[in-house]
């Protein structure tokens, strides 16, 4: 009623006669311009978030408004956008939530000690990249230093943190109760986070880190993957991401278990880990 009787009596003179507090009344005729109000407004709002395709939060849209000489406080526009249901399609922040639970580095145990004496004394570990019409691919393996073999491995499109506690899981299966390797990595926050080393722990492995930006510090891993790139992937083509994973899979099986290697006798990674097994 105040505000309908506004443009006849004096503000002072109603608000005495209601007992209303000025407060109140500038409250209530707020409320009542953005439910009744902003018609034109609110189809300039829907006008500019179509045009954007939904790219444009209430930030951008203001500033748009006011281009068009439409001045609107920003969060007015805000609550606009939110009374028609508008919602910009945000860029997601990666892993966040992970990399906040990163701690602090492990030694670097391993020492460039990359000869082993046994199978699944020594693991080395890395992600690397590939990429495929514009799709992404991550390799996440786990190497034994004394046989080579790749003992598990995950692959997937995002270099999340299951990638990796995936591959620890698979390969901490395939070991003995006896078993107890070294598991040497760089700094990644993967590598750092609370779940991938209690799965450590838990399990009795000993981490190792390489020396901040020290690539030579995990020279296993990283010739393994410039093999398994120069041999299966440079030069070579690819239907998408799904059929690139495939054929990292028969690779590794073909690496494992056909590819003889010098460095052990002329043997396969998977004999000679058999054939170190028989004489133990």
């Amino acid at each position: 009623m105040a505000l309908t009787l506004r443009g006849k009596y004096p503000l002072k003179y109603l608000l005495r006669a209601l007992s209303l507090a000025k407060s109140v009344f500038y409250y209530q005729a707020k409320v009542s311009q953005l439910r009744d109000g902003y018609e034109c407004e609110k189809r300039l709002v829907q006008s500019i978030y179509r045009e954007h395709k939904g790219r444009y939060g209430y930030r951008r849209i203001h500033l748009e408004l006011r281009n068009r000489g439409i001045m609107l406080n920003h969060k007015t526009v805000q609550k606009l956008m939110m009374q028609l249901g508008l919602k910009s399609t945000v860029r997601p922040k990666k892993y966040r939530s992970y990399r906040d639970q990163a701690g602090e580095a492990a030694p670097n145990v391993l020492e460039r000690g990359f000869e082993a004496s046994k199978p699944d004394e020594k693991w080395v570990t890395d992600v690397t990249e590939f990429k495929v019409k514009g799709q992404k691919v991550y390799l996440s393996p786990v190497i034994d230093l004394f046989t080579r073999e790749v003992v598990a491995y995950q692959l997937g499109q995002h270099a999340d943190l299951r990638l990796v506690t995936g591959m620890l899981e698979e390969a901490i299966s395939k070991l003995n109760l006896k078993s107890k390797p070294i598991i040497h990595s760089d700094q990644g926050w993967q590598y750092r986070h609370r779940a991938y080393q209690k799965q450590l722990n838990d399990n009795g492995l000993t981490q190792s880190m390489s020396r901040k930006g020290n690539c030579l510090d995990n020279a296993v891993a990283e010739n393994f993957f410039a093999l398994l790139k120069t041999e299966m992937y440079h030069n070579q083509h690819f239907e998408d991401a799904d059929d690139l994973m495939e054929q990292i899979k028969k690779y590794i099986e073909y690496y494992n278990t056909k590819r003889i290697k010098v460095k052990l006798k002329g043997l396969t990674p998977i004999e000679y880990r058999n054939q170190a097994l028989k004489a133990a």
